[in-house]
């Protein structure tokens, strides 16, 4: 369990926000409970084996480690603004990541499901959107390609507008 303020959500100190190994889903869940907390929440991102032109081999991730970092903090210092967490905690790989292996994990604790679901969500979309971190698919056919992590334009019309801005002005 990660040690815990009452008063404050725990953030895992510790804990690194990058890997280059394996993400331990069962050990980060096992961190991740409160006893203030009614709901744990836990998202893993994980590779598949296709994409909408063709199937994919695996994917490497590069980051802007130190960068990288400092943002996946500073979102999770934000979402601890927001919402009412207990815990909070993302851990994002890099190098190659094979398929159904876990690329990102968040896990939100909080006293009630809504707050839960709605910080964790919030978490991954800032990570998938603000962080320095860049993929690139190897395909089966043997192309690769490179890109970021943020395909919104496709939806917003615009490179700089992110589809969670985007849904938030229109409600």
């Amino acid at each position: 369990m990660i040690p815990f303020a009452l008063s404050r959500p725990a953030v895992a100190a510790d804990l690194p926000l990058l890997s280059a190994e394996p993400l331990d889903l069962v050990g980060l869940l096992a961190k991740s409970h409160h006893p203030e907390a009614g709901a744990v929440v836990l998202f893993s991102g994980e590779v598949r084996d296709n994409d909408p032109q063709t199937n994919v081999d695996y994917l490497e991730y590069e980051a802007q480690e130190a960068m990288a970092s400092k943002a996946i903090r500073n979102i999770m210092d934000d979402a601890c603004k927001k919402f009412p967490l207990n815990i909070v905690l993302a851990q994002h790989r890099i190098g190659k990541v094979g398929i159904s292996e876990s690329a990102v994990v968040v896990i939100t604790a909080s006293p009630h499901r809504a707050e839960a679901y709605s910080a964790n969500r919030y978490i991954i979309d800032r990570i998938k959107h603000e962080a320095p971190i860049w993929k690139c698919e190897y395909f089966k056919d043997g192309t690769k390609e490179w890109g970021g992590n943020c395909n919104c334009q496709k939806i917003t019309g615009d490179a700089n507008k992110h589809v969670y801005e985007w849904t938030e002005g229109k409600k």
